[in-house]
């Protein structure tokens, strides 16, 4: 019988040892991000992707045992179950072998196999598959009776138990699934009547489609599928259907004769009817979730890579939601992201006050002590942009356009409404458009990252995998930059180890009532937070200003002692130790290893006394797009143009190019040789040049070329 310790041995060959320890850890409580930064010794230094792995394959095999339990219980009450078939169910790790032992037991309805018995003919049916009788129209003759009412009745009902026999065949069934998994072919046909909807034109290029099942794209199935679903196309599987039967008759037949022939009829009529439509539906299943992981697994990488971008840091800024007619909401932001002012001015057409517009612009970067604008990259962006970039301050100011993605979502949020009540949603807009500029990380958390717009087909995927993905990775970016537990959100807050929404919520409540939090100790005074809680947590949760300078640090509590420990043996304070590299190059490392704290450990904890609470992000760095090209009629084959990477699929890069159409960058298009990795060529808002290959101005589509500026 498995063992949950020897199935995810199997699915992940990870040590024994590590895999043992891990799920100990998993089993009281333990995060993720905790067991990967402060547990090293214990798993052996396994990544959070690799715990991340023993999990989910931990979720499975809990999924898998539940699932034999309910079958053996199915079982018993029928009264079929054999010590035999207890002992394979049992030993089965395989969900899809699982359902196959349990197919001949599991009735949904009544079957045509189940009349034909109830009529008496199981028994014919066991004569024609011993393929022993000579004269099979007198054996048939034998059960006519008054509901079979002929020879050809029996020999009909007959067929149809076999055909439900031979349905359930293990050998059978694995043999199809082989020739799918192997030869199957996806093919697709418009559907007539939907030809010349205007919605049918982003399908045209799978109005008439066929591709190895095996082989299509993530993306591709996933474009074929909805399509399908929304009713532009038919979509189906095929096979050799001759060559599957051949060989299901081969496997059935021993001799020639009525028998073989009445086999052979119930053999097609088995393909036709059960085996083929549930065994393609299943390779169709498989494919989803295959295509679905891979989707899920682009909008991870995506994701992280949008929230562990690049944040400007605790600055005055001012922020520009833009538009036209309802002019450009702007709002002032202090260091920490508070509202000091709003209101709205109206630079462009239809109104065009443009002097009236500087003077207030003008106003408030002196008033607010504004160090740098942030502009909205919707409506009247480039416009708003080229406006501000006209004027002259009295100080340096860099000006950033951020992406709006999501934000029409947040100000409309119930996230919102409590940080502002007092405000519509259009100030609110503005204040999160200034907030990503600042930190991307903090912003976003509040925002349903399926709304942020940086994956493939999200919405076509499994939603409970999805979301439960998306999840950890913004658990693990939040852990992974550390949180100022006096200025984060309850958003930003739920997501750090151990803490949750309802404790993000008492902590907010307590900072609230009882001003900043002085040290890390004192988060054990938050209602409902506990040892647990707290050791899960503090070492991700930053107290600045704090008197122990390690409590804005990444050095967990329980190795505060160990830190006095080494200060001592240097004869310097803790004060005098942190950020001193020069004393800290004198520790020997081997003198501080005990049982529960090896080299792993202690290295972790000297790198982060060297840089105490050192933000692992880049920088914001400002950008210019190229200030001629407004709309797509302006590009030009041929032309170089700045942009930024928007969005990463399997097949290609799309890159804002500073227009509302964002171009894509083929695969084919990344690199001159083979490219098998879009991830390894670009990253999510990154700076790059690109060239113009094709444009499509009727399709509103863009066809890029990575350019490679030292070529």
């Amino acid at each position: 019988m498995s063992t949950i310790l020897s199935f995810v041995k199997s699915q992940t060959n990870l040590p024994e040892s590590s895999i043992k320890n891990t799920l100990q850890l998993l089993e009281e409580d333990a995060t993720i991000p905790f067991i990967a930064r402060y547990r090293k010794e214990r798993t052996g230094n396994l990544d959070e992707v690799q715990i991340g792995d023993i999990v989910k394959f931990k979720e499975q095999f809990e999924t898998l045992e539940k699932r034999k339990a309910t079958i053996l219980k199915a079982l018993e009450e029928q009264e079929v179950l054999t010590p035999e078939l207890q002992k394979e169910i049992e030993n089965t790790s395989d969900t899809t072998a699982l359902e196959d032992l349990y197919l001949p037991y599991k009735k949904t309805r009544k079957t045509k196999a189940d009349t034909a018995r109830e009529n008496g003919l199981e028994p014919l049916a066991k004569i024609i598959m011993a393929q022993n009788t000579r004269d099979l129209e007198h054996a048939a003759g034998r059960f006519t009776n008054k509901d079979v009412t002929s020879t050809e009745e029996a020999l009909e009902g007959a067929r149809h138990i076999i055909a439900e026999w031979i349905n359930e065949r293990t050998d059978l069934r694995n043999y199809l699934r082989n020739q799918l998994e192997r030869h199957a072919q996806i093919t697709t046909k418009v559907v007539k009547s939907k030809k010349d909807d205007e919605k049918a034109l982003k399908y045209k290029d799978y109005f008439e489609w066929e591709e190895s099942l095996s082989r299509i794209p993530s993306h591709r199935f996933l474009a074929l599928s909805r399509a399908a679903e929304e009713g532009f196309i038919r979509l189906k599987v095929a096979i050799d259907n001759d060559r599957a039967l051949e060989h299901m008759e081969n496997r059935l037949l021993k001799s020639q004769g009525d028998c073989a022939d009445q086999i052979k009829t119930a053999a097609a009529d088995a393909y036709k009817r059960l085996l083929f439509p549930a065994l393609s539906n299943e390779a169709l299943s498989a494919a989803k979730e295959n295509a679905d992981a891979e989707a899920i697994s682009v909008f991870a990488k995506n994701l992280r890579q949008l929230l562990l971008g690049s944040p400007l840091g605790e600055k005055r800024i001012l922020a520009i939601d833009p538009g036209f007619r309802t002019g450009c909401k702007v709002v002032c932001l202090d260091e920490n992201g508070g509202l000091q002012h709003n209101e709205t001015i109206y630079p462009h057409p239809p109104k065009n006050d443009t002097k009236g517009a500087m003077r207030k612009i003008s106003f408030l970067v002196d008033a607010h002590k504004i160090e740098a604008i942030a502009i909205g990259n919707g409506t009247a962006s480039r416009e708003t942009e080229q406006f501000i970039k006209r004027m002259q301050f009295n100080r340096n100011l860099e000006v950033f356009v951020v992406s709006e993605a999501g934000a029409s979502i947040y100000s409309a949020s119930k996230i919102a409404r409590d940080e502002f009540p007092n405000y519509d949603v259009t100030v609110r807009g503005a204040v999160s458009i200034g907030r990503r500029l600042a930190d991307p990380l903090a912003e976003l958390v509040k925002i349903d990252a399926k709304s942020i717009g940086v994956g493939q087909y999200q919405h076509d995927v499994d939603q409970t995998k999805l979301k439960n993905e998306l999840d950890r990775v913004v658990e693990s970016c939040v852990n992974t930059v550390g949180v100022n537990i006096n200025t984060a959100s309850v958003p930003l807050l739920s997501y750090v180890s151990g803490i949750g929404p309802k404790l993000a919520e008492n902590i907010v409540a307590y900072r609230d009532e009882n001003g900043a939090f002085a040290s890390r100790k004192e988060i054990l005074n938050v209602p409902r937070l506990g040892a647990k809680a707290y050791e899960q947590a503090a070492g991700f949760l930053r107290v600045k200003n704090a008197e122990n300078p390690l409590d804005d640090s990444a050095v967990h509590p329980e190795r505060y002692d160990l830190v006095e420990k080494m200060a001592k043996s240097l004869k310097v304070s803790v004060e005098e130790l942190v950020g001193n590299k020069t004393v800290l190059k004198e520790l020997s490392l081997e003198d501080y290893v005990t049982d529960e704290v090896g080299e792993l450990t202690l290295k972790d904890i000297v790198d982060e006394l060297e840089k105490p609470g050192l933000d692992p992000r880049e920088p914001a760095k400002a950008f210019t797009f190229n200030q001629n090209i407004r709309k797509i009629e302006d590009l030009e084959v041929g032309q170089l143009l700045p942009g930024i990477v928007n969005n990463i699929t399997n097949f290609g890069a799309f890159v804002d190019i500073g227009i509302k159409e964002s171009g894509l960058i083929h695969i084919s298009n990344l690199a001159d040789g083979f490219v098998s990795d879009v991830n390894a060529h670009v990253s999510l808002q990154e700076h790059v040049v690109v060239k113009v290959l094709e444009v499509d101005i009727k399709r509103k589509r863009i066809q890029l070329k990575l350019h490679k500026l030292n070529a």
